[in-house]
């Protein structure tokens, strides 16, 4: 039942996601979706571990209401600053 709904939820881009952005590598990493922004905390700190091990810097956190179309994306090879930025830890709602 809960996939269902949270299948629900992200359709209508109301589920909860993790987005965690790197200025170095210059990424968006997308990690999701949750039924509510509790799970998301819960979660994010986990992601925060992995990425610091792979060598990321410059990371931040948003956990925010959305429906990404890609779940990685490699900044760096398009040109573009990270979107939203933000270089401490930030429980947006």
């Amino acid at each position: 039942m809960k996939e269902f709904v949270l299948t629900v939820l992200n359709q209508l881009g109301l589920a909860v996601w993790v987005e965690v952005v790197t200025q170095t590598p210059r990424c968006t990493y997308y990690f999701g979706p949750f039924l509510n922004t509790g799970e998301a905390e819960s979660a994010y700190k986990g992601y925060l571990e992995d990425l610091s091990q792979e060598g990321a810097q410059g990371i931040g956190v948003q956990i925010k209401r959305c429906r990404p179309q890609n779940l990685t994306i490699f900044e760096d090879s398009l040109g573009k600053e990270p979107s939203q930025y933000r270089p401490a830890v930030s429980l947006g709602r």
